[in-house]
């Protein structure tokens, strides 16, 4: 009886085993199953999903002699450009009766303070007035280093003092050795010897390139006593020995 019990458990084990290891055989893996459903994908579906390529940049265009690399190249290269035209200060003129006055100057400058070209002073200071009266137009005696000219140089300067009316200086657009001015800024100064150590200075900018302009000069009075006389003030006659400065630019 216990050989026929054993002998039943041992086949049912049996059984049990047999059974399990069918189901494992017929059961696909989550593996398997994901590589079927991916090789189930159509071709359409593939192309859409593969991530659009970004388009490669075009190229810069090089820069060509007709084409300037920058705006600022062109502005350089105009800047070197010789002026052409030229340049004509009026005033009017008012001759002041007594001693120490009606002397006057007018020249320029560029914008960093150099002599470019005087255009007139008056022939009492440049021929030696100026060293018994340093008073006198003695802005333009220093900035055109009056004491270091030569004769030829203050001749070419020197005019006798005008007659009452309205006076005009023209600047050719040469420097002091006659060569051309290039476009750009300059100052322009009109000085004038009201009586003794007074003054008034005339200055301004005026800007030289290709279209004409007009500026007016802007006026400092300077006033100041000496031993024998005193200050003038802003009521002087004197004052209107030299009247508003207009400066124009023709090209």
């Amino acid at each position: 009886m216990k050989r026929v019990f054993v002998i039943l458990v041992l086949l049912i084990g049996c059984l049990f085993l047999f059974a399990c290891s069918g189901d494992a055989g017929r059961a696909p893996s989550d593996a398997q199953s994901g590589a079927t459903e991916e090789s189930d994908m159509t071709d359409e579906q593939a192309q859409v999903e593969q991530p659009t390529p970004e388009p490669t940049p075009e190229p810069s265009p090089e820069v060509t002699d007709e084409q300037p690399e920058t705006d600022a190249v062109s502005g350089a290269t105009e800047a070197l450009t010789p002026a052409t035209g030229e340049v004509v200060i009026s005033f009017d003129y008012t001759r002041q009766s007594g001693p120490a006055s009606n002397q006057h100057a007018v020249w320029i400058e560029d914008m960093d303070g150099n002599l470019i070209k005087s255009l007139f002073a008056s022939r009492w200071t440049a021929n030696g007035g100026f060293a018994t009266r340093p008073d006198s137009i003695a802005l333009w005696a220093e900035r055109a280093g009056l004491a270091s000219m030569s004769s030829d140089e203050v001749d070419a300067v020197a005019g006798a003092t005008p007659s009452t009316g309205p006076q005009s200086y023209v600047w050719d657009l040469t420097d002091l050795n006659g060569g051309k001015v290039l476009k750009g800024d300059y100052i322009f100064f009109v000085e004038g010897t009201l009586r003794w150590k007074n003054y008034v200075l005339y200055s301004g900018v005026i800007t030289i390139g290709d279209a004409p302009v007009t500026v007016q000069g802007s006026a400092h009075f300077h006033f100041e006593s000496s031993d024998r006389y005193a200050a003038l003030n802003v009521d002087s006659p004197e004052n209107e020995m030299i009247g508003s400065v207009t400066v124009t630019f023709t090209p």
